[in-house]
């Protein structure tokens, strides 16, 4: 699992070099001088795999950059999108809910979050007052 300080480009490979220029052979398996011939042409033809130019230029840069990077994601802007769409949603489920319980003339009479919340404080205010007297 990630921290918050790590990237994916910053995890250990999970496996040799040899491992990977066979795989992307089709294969490490020692067969006829054809296969052989194939697996040495694409060994010698691999310049490097996306990931591990991505993982030298991400090297040199600090903890703040490859953070911010890593957020400049299409897959992270969506996944933060949601969560903001989903606490905007709870934000605006909860005023909704206190306006239920304040008094208005008339009832249905619509307020905007900074009139409910001073009406709250209004309606405490005055609650107070009653449980006093």
């Amino acid at each position: 699992m990630l921290n918050s300080d790590q990237t994916e480009i910053d995890l250990p490979p999970t496996h040799s070099e040899s491992e990977s220029v066979f795989s992307d052979c089709g294969g490490g398996h020692a067969g006829s001088a054809e296969d052989t011939g194939s697996v040495g042409l694409c060994a010698q033809s691999r310049v490097a795999e996306p990931g591990e130019a991505v993982k030298k230029d991400l090297q040199h840069l600090s903890r703040e950059e490859r953070r911010r990077r890593r957020r400049a994601t299409a897959k992270y802007r969506t996944a933060h999108a949601t969560r903001e769409r989903i606490r905007v949603e709870a934000f605006n489920m909860a005023f909704a809910e206190l306006r239920k319980l304040l008094p208005t003339l008339p009832p249905d009479k619509k307020l905007s979050k900074i009139e409910i919340l001073r009406l709250a404080i209004c309606y405490i205010s005055y609650l107070n007052h009653v449980l006093d007297v």
